[in-house]
């Protein structure tokens, strides 16, 4: 209901809000230790900023949902993760600097490695390099023809592409080939709602797969093709007409990227390291209201398994934060998109630790960020997507709400 009221808020206050987004920060206890990765990490600047603030848990779409990284963020930027999500292939066709249209049907894939009795042996094939991503990728595109329809490949990072199937009477409400496990074989596509443009659509993606599996037949590892996200384009309001803010975003990989071009932010050129975003970020809050910076690696690290890695991911951002402070912008958000707890190797539903510093921001007791102390938290357990709000608010950029 609060969404309703925003814009009749907002004021020209000069303040600027700064969102740090760990992908997949939230974990759960290791055993022998009991504490999560989050809290087994040496964070000092981490600790220091959850004294000087406040911190609590944020659920990316509701208890016990587990999210994807899309509505995840869209939740995170003060949108309704539920009623304004916009497929992951459309997110990962603007990441990877696509323009698309009303005629358009976009789908994430992931290359994978598939065994001679056809079932999955690895689903990111091995998270092969992006130049060898870029290859396979260029094979497809040179090589999957189908009529009545233009086809678009493009190689994200590593294992992921983006194709985009153009052509009247396609839907994308057609549900995913990938079936999120190992030993068994990939799924064929299916209408998702009983409509000709789904099962056209569906049609047109399982010819694609099939084309693809010949063209990919003799390489070791990218043999197979999982399609995710199928979505057509219809994007949300703008950034800058919800809240009023010159947005500026900081990622490297392209999904992320193209997330915030899809709320219409300023996305600043690819980063080809940790230490490079935040080089960057002086400049960008010197010239926008909102920056967006995005660490992908610990949700790397969560889906692999790796406690240790992303630990060290971790610690190796929390040595970076001096830029932050030097940058000083008014209002500091830590956060996650959702959690990929290294136990689980996987997203998962639990509620994500977030820290949030300067401007208006209430002071709590905690004096460290962890999930243990942000339940203890004076920001308490709320919904992402009210996130934004509590931002404004903390900045000094909303006006009092009614007499």
């Amino acid at each position: 209901m609060t969404d309703s009221i925003l814009g009749d808020l907002l004021n020209r206050s000069q303040a600027k809000i700064l969102l740090l987004v760990f992908d997949g920060l939230g974990g759960l206890p290791r055993p022998g230790t009991g504490k999560t990765e989050l809290e087994t990490a040496r964070s000092p600047h981490l600790d220091r900023w959850a004294a000087e603030g406040a911190t609590g848990l944020v659920d990316p779409v509701g208890p016990g949902i587990t999210p994807g990284s899309g509505p995840a963020h869209l939740a995170l930027f003060g949108y309704d993760p539920i009623g304004e999500n916009v497929g992951r292939g459309v997110l990962s066709a603007l990441g990877a600097g696509l323009e698309m249209t009303k005629r358009d049907v976009a789908a994430r894939i992931n290359f994978a490695t598939r065994g001679a009795d056809g079932n999955l042996i690895d689903r990111r094939a091995g998270r092969i390099p992006s130049d060898e991503g870029r290859r396979v990728a260029g094979l497809l595109a040179d090589g999957v023809r189908i009529d009545g329809v233009e086809i678009t490949v493009r190689a994200e990072k590593e294992h992921r592409a983006v194709v985009v199937f153009r052509g009247d009477g396609l839907g994308g409400d057609v549900t995913d080939t990938d079936p999120q496990a190992t030993g068994v074989p990939a799924r064929a596509a299916e209408a998702h709602v009983d409509s000709p443009a789904a099962r056209r659509t569906a049609d047109v993606a399982n010819d694609f797969i099939r084309q693809a599996r010949e063209i990919l037949g003799g390489e070791d590892r990218a043999n197979e093709v999982l399609l995710r996200g199928f979505a057509g384009w219809n994007p949300p309001p703008s950034f800058r007409e919800k809240f009023g803010l010159r947005a500026a975003a900081i990622a490297m990989y392209p999904m992320y990227r193209g997330l915030a071009s899809l709320v219409g932010m300023d996305v600043l050129p690819e980063m080809p390291s940790i230490e490079a975003e935040f080089e960057a970020l002086p400049k960008a809050l010197a010239e926008h209201d909102f920056v967006y910076l995005h660490i992908k690696q610990t949700d790397s690290a969560g889906e692999d398994g790796d406690f240790d890695r992303k630990v060290s991911v971790i610690e190796k951002v929390d040595a970076l934060l001096d830029t932050v402070d030097r940058a000083a912008p008014d209002v500091v958000m830590v956060t996650g998109d959702h959690s990929t707890p290294s136990l689980m190797k996987t997203h998962s539903w639990h509620p994500v630790p977030l820290l949030m510093r300067g401007g208006h921001t209430y002071v709590d007791d905690t004096r460290e960020f962890g999930e243990t102390a942000c339940r203890r938290g004076a920001l308490g357990r709320f919904p992402s997507r009210h996130l934004m709000a509590q931002a404004l608010a903390s900045a000094g950029r909303l006006d009092k709400f009614g007499a």
